[in-house]
């Protein structure tokens, strides 16, 4: 088995074609986690109706892309909590390489406060990933859990726009029909994104790109509009 941090990103450190992690209407698995600030906090300790929990790192194009739609979500209504489970980076470069220790993990988290101004809580991963990996091992996967600590919606690609209307949804009441279509990462993002990890970071992600680009942007898309996922609603018990 690879190991869970990796020096360089790959294609084949995923696996595009099987969704990982608790399903819908699964229990959320808790785990107690480190905040960027360093204090301890479990992550299903929250007091709003619905949690709104999106893995990323510093390196994800795709998350640094979605960040500013997401992060208005903790604006979105008072009843539903934003927080950032932040896993091992996605495109590690000779600047932000992969995590060596807990501290190098957290210090990535802190420069997303520091600067780039995120606002939602982050909390951190051990150094082995265990929540990552129990909620899938995607780099930016989102799972929205109800109060009875239950998958009410989940994505293993985030898209802002179908995560809101499934909160949308859930709080008016209804289930959570919206289907995730994948969108890639805004170009300016990605340059900048790989570009600020360093060296290595973008010859990786190109290298990888037509796999990508097969796997998400064609076939998942494919899966997604003909599939018919489960759905749950704000009061589902599991």
């Amino acid at each position: 088995m690879a190991e869970y941090n990796y020096d360089s990103f790959s294609s084949d450190d995923y696996d595009f074609d099987a969704s990982k992690g608790p399903r819908i209407g699964d229990r959320a698995p808790d785990f107690e986690l480190t905040t960027a600030s360093g204090e301890r906090r479990r992550l299903l300790d929250f007091d709003a109706e619905l949690l709104v929990v999106e893995l990323g790192s510093i390196t994800c194009p795709l998350f640094q892309t979605r960040r500013p739609q997401m992060s208005a979500l903790d604006a979105f209504d008072d009843r539903v909590q934003s927080v950032i489970l932040y896993v091992r980076e996605a495109h590690p470069g000779e600047d932000i390489p992969r995590h060596g220790t807990l501290e190098d993990k957290s210090a990535c988290a802190r420069r997303l406060t520091e600067e780039d101004g995120e606002t939602r809580l982050i909390l951190v991963d051990d150094i082995e990933g265990s929540a990552h990996q129990a909620y899938g091992g995607m780099p930016n996967a989102v799972y929205v859990v109800n109060r009875q600590g239950c998958v009410v919606f989940k994505a293993d690609w985030n898209n802002p726009s179908a995560t809101q209307a499934a909160v949308r949804s859930l709080l008016d009441g209804r289930p959570a029909r919206a289907k995730s279509y994948f969108r890639p990462a805004s170009p300016a993002v990605s340059i900048h994104t790989l570009r600020r990890a360093g060296r290595g970071s973008a010859l990786d992600f190109f290298r990888s790109l037509p796999v990508l680009i097969w796997n998400n942007l064609v076939k998942r898309n494919l899966r997604t509009l003909f599939g018919r996922p489960p759905v749950a609603a704000l009061d589902t018990t599991c």
